[in-house]
């Protein structure tokens, strides 16, 4: 190939000084840009750290997808509702279920419901956190599960054209979880050594 006059290959650009200035600061503001949208969408995922007898386990939250779901949640946490409950319901290769019983097993009353946020994306793969409830779809109180499987099934739309709203996950103490999943329980799924949430507070 032969080379032009000015001893570039045909085609070839040079770039100015000034262009060059201009684009690095476009380059600096996208930047800039990237990092403030990525500080405030990290600011809607608060932290929740579930003190338990087996170990710590933190969740994520995602305010952003689920925003009445985390504002339920968080408001049962700030009353220390959680404090003292158990984890009532372990099936293992499906999901573990608490903050709904206190260690005698004497239900606690939960009088805020919130919507059903099924549609939200999330999914509940392995290690989400979602609401419990009962069979009406906006009956989601304070009782949470933790899925320990990629259980599709319970995804929106699932059986009765709602699923089980996601609103957050594990991002702290996946071992912890996988250790209650394996606990022996007995009638109705109840673990026969007591899992105690012995505190969950808001670390972030």
């Amino acid at each position: 190939m032969q080379s032009s006059k000015h001893g570039k290959p045909p085609g070839a650009t040079s770039i100015s000084r000034r262009s060059f200035s201009r684009a690095l600061v476009s380059s600096v503001a996208a930047i800039s840009l990237t990092f403030a949208f990525s500080t405030a969408h990290a600011a809607d995922m608060p932290h929740v750290m579930l003190k338990t007898n087996m170990g710590d386990i933190v969740l994520e939250l995602n305010a952003e997808k689920a925003p009445k779901t985390v504002k339920n949640f968080l408001s049962y946490v700030n009353t220390g509702h959680y404090n003292g409950t158990i984890f009532h319901r372990v099936i293992d290769g499906f999901m573990i279920q608490g903050g709904g019983f206190d260690k005698k097993m004497n239900e606690k009353a939960a009088p805020n419901k919130v919507e059903n946020e099924g549609k939200n994306g999330l999914k509940n793969a392995q290690y989400t956190v979602a609401m419990a409830r009962t069979s009406d779809p906006q009956s989601a109180g304070a009782q949470f599960f933790i899925n320990t499987n990629d259980n599709q099934f319970l995804n929106y739309p699932g059986q009765d054209g709602y699923g089980y709203a996601v609103f957050g996950k594990v991002i702290q103490g996946m071992d912890v979880v996988d250790k209650i999943k394996k606990v022996k329980t007995g009638a109705q799924d109840v673990p026969v050594q007591q899992v105690v949430i012995e505190s969950a507070t808001i670390t972030k």
